[in-house]
Protein backbone atom coordinates (compact mmCIF):
# COMPACT_ATOMS: atom_id res chain seq x y z
CA UNK A 1 0.00 0.00 0.00
CA UNK A 2 1.40 3.55 -1.16
CA UNK A 3 0.71 6.84 0.86
CA UNK A 4 0.02 10.08 -0.54
CA UNK A 5 2.82 12.30 -0.53
CA UNK A 6 2.64 15.07 2.28
CA UNK A 7 1.47 18.53 1.00
CA UNK A 8 4.15 21.20 0.23
CA UNK A 9 4.33 23.48 3.13
CA UNK A 10 3.02 26.68 2.02
CA UNK A 11 5.60 29.59 2.16
CA UNK A 12 6.35 31.40 5.11
CA UNK A 13 7.26 35.44 5.03
CA UNK A 14 9.04 37.00 8.19
CA UNK A 15 6.11 38.88 9.48
CA UNK A 16 7.77 38.56 13.36
CA UNK A 17 10.78 41.43 14.53
CA UNK A 18 13.08 38.75 16.45
CA UNK A 19 15.65 40.97 17.27
CA UNK A 20 17.04 44.75 17.45
CA UNK A 21 20.93 44.91 17.24
CA UNK A 22 22.31 48.06 17.58
CA UNK A 23 25.65 48.15 15.36
CA UNK A 24 28.02 51.05 16.58
CA UNK A 25 28.73 52.05 13.18
CA UNK A 26 26.86 55.44 12.65
CA UNK A 27 24.29 54.74 9.37
CA UNK A 28 24.77 51.24 8.28
CA UNK A 29 24.68 51.75 4.65
CA UNK A 30 23.99 47.86 3.78
CA UNK A 31 23.63 44.25 5.55
CA UNK A 32 24.14 40.97 3.85
CA UNK A 33 23.70 37.19 5.21
CA UNK A 34 26.71 35.15 4.24
CA UNK A 35 26.24 32.65 1.59
CA UNK A 36 25.22 30.14 3.88
CA UNK A 37 23.15 32.38 6.33
CA UNK A 38 24.71 31.73 9.18
CA UNK A 39 26.19 35.10 9.49
CA UNK A 40 25.78 38.33 8.28
CA UNK A 41 28.00 41.53 7.05
CA UNK A 42 26.75 45.20 8.08
CA UNK A 43 28.66 47.86 6.44
CA UNK A 44 29.21 51.38 8.07
CA UNK A 45 29.49 55.09 8.01
CA UNK A 46 32.08 54.78 10.05
CA UNK A 47 34.34 52.93 7.76
CA UNK A 48 34.21 49.68 9.37
CA UNK A 49 32.31 46.35 8.44
CA UNK A 50 31.41 44.07 11.26
CA UNK A 51 30.86 40.64 10.77
CA UNK A 52 27.58 39.03 13.05
CA UNK A 53 25.64 36.04 14.29
CA UNK A 54 22.58 37.90 14.03
CA UNK A 55 20.58 35.13 15.17
CA UNK A 56 22.17 35.74 18.59
CA UNK A 57 22.69 39.21 18.17
CA UNK A 58 26.44 39.08 18.87
CA UNK A 59 29.06 40.60 17.46
CA UNK A 60 32.07 38.18 15.87
CA UNK A 61 34.43 40.83 14.42
CA UNK A 62 35.11 44.00 12.90
CA UNK A 63 37.55 45.34 10.12
CA UNK A 64 38.56 48.38 9.53
CA UNK A 65 41.06 49.45 6.23
CA UNK A 66 38.64 51.31 4.05
CA UNK A 67 39.45 55.28 4.12
CA UNK A 68 35.95 56.06 3.76
CA UNK A 69 32.47 54.70 4.81
CA UNK A 70 31.96 51.27 3.82
CA UNK A 71 28.81 50.89 1.05
CA UNK A 72 28.59 47.07 0.14
CA UNK A 73 30.09 43.41 0.88
CA UNK A 74 29.62 39.93 0.49
CA UNK A 75 31.08 36.51 1.84
CA UNK A 76 32.25 33.81 -0.05
CA UNK A 77 30.82 30.32 -0.27
CA UNK A 78 33.01 28.68 2.32
CA UNK A 79 32.69 31.93 5.31
CA UNK A 80 36.75 31.95 4.58
CA UNK A 81 36.57 35.26 2.94
CA UNK A 82 35.14 38.72 2.60
CA UNK A 83 34.88 41.30 0.03
CA UNK A 84 33.97 44.78 0.32
CA UNK A 85 33.75 48.25 -1.68
CA UNK A 86 33.22 51.57 -0.06
CA UNK A 87 33.53 55.61 -1.11
CA UNK A 88 37.06 55.43 -1.19
CA UNK A 89 37.51 54.04 -4.70
CA UNK A 90 38.58 50.84 -3.24
CA UNK A 91 37.45 46.76 -3.73
CA UNK A 92 38.97 44.83 -0.35
CA UNK A 93 39.91 41.71 -0.09
CA UNK A 94 39.89 40.32 3.99
CA UNK A 95 40.58 36.91 5.33
CA UNK A 96 37.89 36.35 8.10
CA UNK A 97 40.19 34.27 10.28
CA UNK A 98 43.06 36.79 10.59
CA UNK A 99 40.58 39.98 9.86
CA UNK A 100 43.58 40.74 7.81
CA UNK A 101 43.03 42.99 4.24
CA UNK A 102 44.77 40.33 1.88
CA UNK A 103 44.58 42.61 -0.62
CA UNK A 104 43.00 45.98 -2.21
CA UNK A 105 42.21 46.69 -5.97
CA UNK A 106 41.95 50.28 -6.64
CA UNK A 107 41.20 50.90 -10.39
CA UNK A 108 37.68 52.45 -10.12
CA UNK A 109 37.28 56.67 -10.87
CA UNK A 110 34.33 56.54 -8.35
CA UNK A 111 32.90 55.28 -5.24
CA UNK A 112 32.13 51.95 -5.32
CA UNK A 113 28.78 50.91 -4.69
CA UNK A 114 28.16 47.08 -5.35
CA UNK A 115 30.18 43.66 -4.81
CA UNK A 116 29.84 40.24 -5.51
CA UNK A 117 32.37 36.62 -5.54
CA UNK A 118 31.75 34.31 -7.91
CA UNK A 119 30.19 31.00 -7.22
CA UNK A 120 33.85 29.70 -6.49
CA UNK A 121 35.27 32.70 -4.54
CA UNK A 122 37.98 33.23 -7.22
CA UNK A 123 36.55 36.56 -8.84
CA UNK A 124 35.49 39.72 -7.09
CA UNK A 125 32.97 41.73 -9.56
CA UNK A 126 32.48 45.43 -8.73
CA UNK A 127 30.03 48.34 -9.93
CA UNK A 128 31.32 52.17 -9.47
CA UNK A 129 29.61 55.32 -9.67
CA UNK A 130 32.78 55.65 -12.61
CA UNK A 131 30.05 53.51 -14.57
CA UNK A 132 32.71 50.95 -14.82
CA UNK A 133 31.53 46.78 -13.43
CA UNK A 134 35.34 45.74 -13.07
CA UNK A 135 36.04 41.84 -12.34
CA UNK A 136 39.25 40.60 -9.98
CA UNK A 137 41.43 37.90 -9.89
CA UNK A 138 41.49 36.92 -5.72
CA UNK A 139 44.28 34.57 -6.50
CA UNK A 140 46.83 36.62 -8.52
CA UNK A 141 48.93 39.39 -6.83
CA UNK A 142 48.15 41.91 -9.58
CA UNK A 143 45.94 44.93 -8.90
CA UNK A 144 44.38 45.90 -12.10
CA UNK A 145 41.34 44.49 -13.19
CA UNK A 146 41.08 41.05 -15.41
CA UNK A 147 38.16 42.35 -17.27
CA UNK A 148 36.57 45.82 -17.36
CA UNK A 149 32.84 46.35 -18.88
CA UNK A 150 32.41 49.94 -19.21
CA UNK A 151 29.17 50.02 -21.73
CA UNK A 152 26.93 51.90 -19.10
CA UNK A 153 26.95 55.63 -19.39
CA UNK A 154 25.93 56.68 -15.83
CA UNK A 155 26.98 54.71 -12.50
CA UNK A 156 26.42 51.25 -11.95
CA UNK A 157 24.26 51.03 -8.75
CA UNK A 158 24.13 47.23 -8.25
CA UNK A 159 25.41 43.98 -9.39
CA UNK A 160 24.47 40.41 -9.88
CA UNK A 161 25.86 37.45 -10.55
CA UNK A 162 25.46 33.94 -11.51
CA UNK A 163 27.20 31.18 -12.93
CA UNK A 164 28.31 32.67 -15.96
CA UNK A 165 26.49 35.87 -16.27
CA UNK A 166 26.92 39.50 -14.85
CA UNK A 167 23.78 41.38 -14.28
CA UNK A 168 24.03 45.16 -13.51
CA UNK A 169 21.78 48.24 -12.95
CA UNK A 170 22.59 51.48 -13.50
CA UNK A 171 21.83 55.08 -13.37
CA UNK A 172 21.17 55.50 -16.85
CA UNK A 173 17.57 52.86 -16.88
CA UNK A 174 19.59 49.84 -18.21
CA UNK A 175 19.94 46.74 -16.73
CA UNK A 176 22.97 45.16 -19.28
CA UNK A 177 23.89 41.48 -18.76
CA UNK A 178 27.11 39.96 -19.90
CA UNK A 179 26.80 36.20 -20.89
CA UNK A 180 30.35 35.26 -20.23
CA UNK A 181 30.25 31.69 -22.07
CA UNK A 182 28.97 33.31 -24.91
CA UNK A 183 30.72 37.00 -25.29
CA UNK A 184 27.58 38.59 -25.48
CA UNK A 185 25.44 41.78 -24.09
CA UNK A 186 22.31 41.73 -23.59
CA UNK A 187 20.72 45.34 -22.54
CA UNK A 188 16.83 46.42 -21.54
CA UNK A 189 15.78 49.81 -21.06
CA UNK A 190 13.60 50.65 -17.54
CA UNK A 191 13.32 54.58 -18.39
CA UNK A 192 14.35 55.09 -14.56
CA UNK A 193 17.25 55.15 -12.99
CA UNK A 194 17.86 51.41 -11.59
CA UNK A 195 18.68 50.91 -7.47
CA UNK A 196 18.96 47.54 -7.51
CA UNK A 197 19.11 44.10 -9.35
CA UNK A 198 19.44 40.79 -8.70
CA UNK A 199 18.75 36.72 -10.26
CA UNK A 200 16.14 34.09 -9.23
CA UNK A 201 17.44 31.11 -7.85
CA UNK A 202 17.15 29.54 -11.41
CA UNK A 203 18.55 32.94 -12.76
CA UNK A 204 15.96 32.57 -15.58
CA UNK A 205 13.97 35.96 -14.34
CA UNK A 206 15.64 39.39 -13.22
CA UNK A 207 14.24 41.48 -10.67
CA UNK A 208 15.01 45.17 -11.06
CA UNK A 209 14.39 48.08 -8.38
CA UNK A 210 13.88 51.63 -9.81
CA UNK A 211 13.49 55.10 -8.95
CA UNK A 212 9.74 55.24 -10.00
CA UNK A 213 8.71 53.15 -7.13
CA UNK A 214 8.43 49.77 -9.24
CA UNK A 215 9.74 46.62 -9.06
CA UNK A 216 9.84 44.89 -12.05
CA UNK A 217 10.45 40.89 -13.23
CA UNK A 218 11.70 40.16 -16.86
CA UNK A 219 12.28 37.39 -18.66
CA UNK A 220 15.59 36.75 -18.62
CA UNK A 221 16.25 35.80 -22.40
CA UNK A 222 13.55 37.54 -24.24
CA UNK A 223 13.40 41.11 -21.66
CA UNK A 224 9.05 40.06 -21.15
CA UNK A 225 8.07 41.91 -18.37
CA UNK A 226 6.40 39.35 -16.26
CA UNK A 227 4.98 41.15 -13.55
CA UNK A 228 5.12 44.50 -11.66
CA UNK A 229 5.15 45.35 -8.19
CA UNK A 230 3.99 48.76 -6.49
CA UNK A 231 2.97 50.06 -3.01
CA UNK A 232 6.45 51.32 -2.04
CA UNK A 233 8.13 54.43 -2.06
CA UNK A 234 11.90 54.58 -4.19
CA UNK A 235 12.60 58.55 -5.30
CA UNK A 236 15.79 59.14 -3.76
CA UNK A 237 17.97 56.58 -2.85
CA UNK A 238 19.77 53.10 -3.63
CA UNK A 239 17.23 50.51 -2.44
CA UNK A 240 17.72 47.06 -2.15
CA UNK A 241 15.13 44.54 -4.29
CA UNK A 242 15.32 40.89 -2.94
CA UNK A 243 13.82 37.69 -3.63
CA UNK A 244 12.28 34.85 -0.59
CA UNK A 245 14.71 31.74 -0.56
CA UNK A 246 11.85 29.65 -2.66
CA UNK A 247 11.46 32.59 -5.18
CA UNK A 248 7.70 32.32 -4.46
CA UNK A 249 7.95 36.20 -3.25
CA UNK A 250 9.83 39.78 -4.30
CA UNK A 251 10.57 42.01 -1.58
CA UNK A 252 12.25 46.12 -1.56
CA UNK A 253 13.19 48.27 0.76
CA UNK A 254 11.30 51.92 0.75
CA UNK A 255 11.46 55.69 1.98
CA UNK A 256 8.73 55.22 4.46
CA UNK A 257 10.42 52.94 6.80
CA UNK A 258 9.03 49.51 5.71
CA UNK A 259 9.83 46.46 3.75
CA UNK A 260 6.80 45.70 1.38
CA UNK A 261 6.90 41.92 -0.14
CA UNK A 262 4.96 41.02 -2.66
CA UNK A 263 3.90 37.43 -3.96
CA UNK A 264 5.81 36.78 -7.10
CA UNK A 265 3.05 35.56 -9.44
CA UNK A 266 -0.10 37.34 -8.32
CA UNK A 267 1.41 40.05 -8.09
CA UNK A 268 -0.82 41.18 -4.61
CA UNK A 269 0.93 42.67 -1.85
CA UNK A 270 1.48 39.67 0.96
CA UNK A 271 2.85 41.66 3.65
CA UNK A 272 4.72 45.14 4.87
CA UNK A 273 6.79 44.99 7.87
CA UNK A 274 7.07 48.11 9.93
CA UNK A 275 10.82 48.80 10.35
CA UNK A 276 10.97 52.30 11.94
CA UNK A 277 10.23 55.68 11.11
CA UNK A 278 13.00 56.68 8.34
CA UNK A 279 14.41 55.05 5.38
CA UNK A 280 15.15 51.59 5.65
CA UNK A 281 18.77 51.68 4.12
CA UNK A 282 18.89 48.33 3.06
CA UNK A 283 17.44 44.64 3.81
CA UNK A 284 18.86 40.61 2.40
CA UNK A 285 16.51 37.54 2.33
CA UNK A 286 18.32 34.63 4.19
CA UNK A 287 19.31 31.99 1.25
CA UNK A 288 17.22 28.56 2.70
CA UNK A 289 15.22 29.85 5.43
CA UNK A 290 11.75 32.51 5.68
CA UNK A 291 14.14 35.33 7.54
CA UNK A 292 15.08 38.63 6.56
CA UNK A 293 17.25 41.06 7.60
CA UNK A 294 16.60 44.94 7.60
CA UNK A 295 18.77 48.09 8.04
CA UNK A 296 17.52 51.27 9.31
CA UNK A 297 19.73 54.24 10.76
CA UNK A 298 22.41 53.12 13.23
CA UNK A 299 20.66 49.57 13.85
CA UNK A 300 19.64 46.20 12.09
CA UNK A 301 16.58 44.16 12.72
CA UNK A 302 16.27 40.45 12.35
CA UNK A 303 12.37 39.14 11.06
CA UNK A 304 11.54 35.93 11.30
CA UNK A 305 8.38 33.84 10.19
CA UNK A 306 7.75 32.62 13.85
CA UNK A 307 7.24 35.08 16.84
CA UNK A 308 9.74 35.19 20.27
CA UNK A 309 8.71 32.32 22.52
CA UNK A 310 7.48 34.44 25.72
CA UNK A 311 9.65 33.19 29.13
Amino acid sequence: MSFPLPRPRRPQLPQHRKRNIQCGQGAVRAVRFTARGSYCLTCGRDKSLKLWNPHRGSELSSYQGHGHEVLDAAGSYDNSHICSCGADKTVALWDVATGQVLRKYRGHAGKVNSVQFNAEGTVIVSGSIDSSVRCWDCRSRRSDPIQVLDEATDGISSVGLSDHEILSGSVDGHIRRYDLRMGQLYSDYVGSPITSVCFTKDAQCTLIASLDSTLRLLDKDTGELLGEYRGHQSTMYRLDCVLSEQDTHVGCASEDGHVYLWDLVEGSLACKLPVGHSVVQSISFHPTSPCLLAAIEGQIQLWTEEPIEEM
